[in-house]
């Protein structure tokens, strides 16, 4: 059920509207869409790197990718992996260099994002 009092940028729109979305995309999906979602799960797991690490990548790459959605998936996922501020600042600025100015827009909503997650934590 949708909550429309939710703030649309809010985290809780989010991760709600993420999670019934997944769920439907489930009930459509094949074997091959299906071993794709289980693959993305399975690579952000500890290994030779730490899962919080790898966040932190796929934070960085979805910035540079542009995909908001993904950068607010992985700043959820850092947020809860405990990644600090000045943290966060470094790979954010990763992302601004590799990806160059056209990052600029999508690096005000995460930072925005950021604080939302923050701000709901408190």
């Amino acid at each position: 059920m949708k909550d429309h009092k939710l703030n649309p940028d809010s985290p809780e729109h989010f991760h709600g509207e993420r999670q019934r979305l997944n769920e439907l995309v489930l009930q459509f999906a094949g074997k091959n869409i299906k071993r794709f979602f289980a693959l993305d799960s399975q690579a952000y797991h500890d290994g030779a790197l730490p899962a919080r690490t790898k966040e932190i990548i796929g934070l960085v790459a979805s910035l540079v990718l542009r995909c908001d959605d993904c950068v607010k998936y992985h700043l959820n996922q850092c947020h809860q992996a405990k990644v600090t501020d000045a943290e966060l600042e470094e790979a954010l600025n990763i992302g601004l260099i590799v990806g160059g100015s056209i990052v600029i827009p999508h690096l005000r909503r995460a930072v925005a994002f950021w604080q939302e997650l923050r701000q709901s934590a408190s």
